[in-house]
């Protein structure tokens, strides 16, 4: 299994630092994914407030079962 690490790792992650010139190209890259996906789901039809109301709900169940010691997933609180 391959080792991830995190900036926390890192000795010097305090003073971490980006280069805009690679970084930028990647940002705008995925917001124009971004903008093509959201753009496809309107046409099908997806009420985007309605989605994103729903996974906040969701998300309140899962993390709320998991304060009282319950262990939930997505599909069973959709469902």
């Amino acid at each position: 299994m391959k080792h991830i690490t995190y900036i926390h790792e890192h000795p010097n992650w305090t003073e971490w630092q980006w280069l805009d010139k690679k970084l930028l190209p990647l940002v705008s890259r995925v917001r124009i994914l971004q903008g093509h996906l959201l753009g496809k789901l309107l046409t099908l039809g997806f009420d985007l407030n309605v989605e994103a109301q729903l996974d906040a709900v969701i998300l309140e169940i899962i993390k709320t079962s998991e304060i009282e010691g319950e262990t939930l997933n997505d599909e069973q609180v959709r469902y």
